[in-house]
């Protein structure tokens, strides 16, 4: 059975290394990128099962690219991360898309994975 893969496309290093962290210890392929162009092209040859996508990156805002995402993977499941908007104020286009704020929790994590 092959594992499941995550790609976090997120600009903070210290937070990614914690994820890569959990999700392998988890048994699930991890991959990251900390620019936006750099997790588009991940995105196409990766084709995870799971993908963290960051808002605020130094190459442009991730959620910008979100529609084209989800047309090109419509099985993926994503969660856009946040630390500068407000789940309240977050309207998901899609039941696949789950909108988390910054910072996650060990247990919020447990809780789906």
């Amino acid at each position: 059975m092959s594992k499941s893969k995550v790609l976090i496309i997120d600009d903070e290093v210290d937070y990614c290394m914690i994820m890569k962290s959990y999700f392998e210890k988890k048994n699930y392929d991890f991959y990251l990128a900390f620019t936006l162009h750099a997790g588009l092209e991940l995105l196409k040859t990766v084709q995870p099962d799971i993908l963290f996508l960051d808002n605020n990156l130094p190459d442009g805002s991730g959620w910008q690219h979100l529609e084209e995402i989800v047309e090109k993977f419509p099985q993926m499941k994503i969660y856009l991360i946040s630390a500068y908007q407000q789940q309240k104020d977050f309207k998901s286009p899609s039941p696949g898309i789950i909108f988390w704020e910054k910072p996650l929790t060990l247990s919020l994590l447990n809780q789906h994975f």
